[in-house]
Parts: C-alpha cells; sequence; structure tokens
C-alpha cells in the first residue's frame, strides 16, 4: 500500500498507476513529501498541478533534500576536521611534554660526567697462592662499581684488566 493510498478520504486516492508519468525516483520523492507535509497535502497539490509542474515541484523538493543532506555533510566535516585538528593538537603537546620530560630526566644525567673510578685488581698470575675466585670477586666487584652491564663490555673490561694475559692463565689451568 502507497502512502497516498487514503482509505478515509474517498476525494483522492493517488496510486503509482495513476501517475505513471513520474519516474520511479520522483514517485519516491513524492512518498516522502507525504510523510514531510502530509498526505493531504500532497494529493491536493498533485491534483492541481499539472505534469510538468509536478515534476518541476517534485525536481525542487529533491534538490532541497540534497541540499540539506549537504549541509550535513558539510557540518560533520567541519566537526571532523575540528576534533582531527584538536586531536593533533594534544598529541604535539603530550609529545612535547614527554620529550620534556625526558630531556628533564637525561640532561640531568647526562649534564654531570661521571667521576673517575680508579680501582686496582690484582693481575692474576696462575700461581698456587693467587685464588682465581678472589680474583673474579674483585673482577666483579669493578665492574659493578663502574655499572657496567653490558656482558660483552664486562668480558673486555677483564680482559684490560689482566692486559690480555687472564685468557691464556685460565686456558692454561683448565
Amino acid at each position: 500500500m502507497n502512502m497516498l493510498d487514503d482509505e478515509d478520504d474517498q476525494s483522492f486516492h493517488a496510486t503509482r498507476d495513476g501517475y505513471s508519468h513520474l519516474s520511479d525516483v520522483e514517485w519516491d520523492a513524492v512518498e516522502r513529501m507525504g510523510s514531510t507535509m502530509g498526505i493531504h497535502a500532497v494529493s491536493v497539490m498533485l491534483e492541481a498541478l499539472n505534469r510538468d509542474a509536478q515534476h518541476a515541484t517534485i525536481a525542487k523538493f529533491i534538490q532541497n533534500e540534497l541540499d540539506a543532506e549537504r549541509e550535513k555533510v558539510a557540518l560533520l566535516h567541519q566537526q571532523g576536521s575540528q576534533q582531527a585538528e584538536l586531536l593533533r593538537e594534544q598529541g604535539a603537546q603530550q609529545f612535547e611534554l614527554l620529550r620534556q620530560q625526558q630531556a628533564a630526566a637525561g640532561g640531568s644525567m647526562h649534564s654531570r660526567r661521571p667521576e673517575t673510578l680508579k680501582i686496582d685488581i690484582s693481575k692474576y698470575r696462575g700461581v698456587e697462592e693467587d685464588s682465581l675466585l678472589r680474583w673474579f670477586v674483585e673482577l666483579d666487584d669493578a665492574i659493578r662499581a663502574r655499572r657496567i652491564d653490558d656482558g660483552d663490555m664486562q668480558v673486555a673490561f677483564g680482559q684490560s684488566c689482566q692486559d690480555l694475559g687472564f685468557g691464556a692463565q685460565v686456558a692454561r689451568s683448565i
């Protein structure tokens, strides 16, 4: 049943067949007009206007609908652009704040030059009176004092303490 089929009003019965000169798009617009303006107003309009005027009126209604939708889209686009800009600004502010915090934390660490640390570690000679365990404890203490976290650097430090003689002595004792 079409929206314009008004069973209570015997004076007008608009059916699709009665207005076959209207395209499907125009007829859909007529039904939307009926829900917007009222079925009675649309029926009066269709009866009063000739075919060309009906086409023109329906086209104007469709154009008004399109304009209203374009305004909605433009408003949504503007709101989306504003939200995107706001998010960019917030992101930039958060990035700048993080950068400042890192600079403050890093600046306090990097601005101070580490104090020179001189630690004497006896050379391990591999003789009976030298304890290999004692030498490793001294080396471990020196590594901790210098805050060397990298394993490769710890090995290099140990080798530098023995002037590269440590490896040969350990290999001989194994």
